[in-house]
């Protein structure tokens, strides 16, 4: 997994690879964490529940506000009833990666998730 990131440029946007967990005791990104294949995501924990949409709900708000971005720009694209996810951050890609590493550096350059919560 080293070298590899969850984050991919696409022409509209970035795509997030995501492990979440729902019914969490907090909300909080936690770092890297490895998907069936092994392949990086990032690895989320929501306090929501799993049903109705909710834990993806909570997903999306917490990215959004982790990144500093309006939550619309944010979609889920991949996984909705599955614990691995692929979120669409819309806009410039190469923009939107310089923000990411930004907001999310310190999570990331810790490698694989440990419980962090978000400040």
């Amino acid at each position: 997994m080293e070298g590899a990131s969850p984050f991919t440029a696409v022409a509209d946007g970035v795509r997030i690879a995501v492990r979440l967990t729902p019914k969490s005791a907090r909300d909080q990104i936690e770092g890297l964490s490895a998907t069936r294949d092994g392949r990086p995501a990032l690895a989320v924990k929501v306090r929501a529940v799993p049903e109705k949409g909710a834990a993806n709900a909570a997903l999306l708000r917490l990215l959004a506000e982790a990144l500093g971005l309006a939550p619309g720009r944010l979609s889920l694209v991949g996984g909705p009833r599955d614990r691995h996810k692929t979120v669409l951050v819309g806009g410039d890609p190469q923009a939107l990666l310089a923000a990411i590493h930004v907001a999310l550096g310190p999570i990331l350059a810790s490698g694989l998730a440990e419980s962090r919560p978000l400040a």
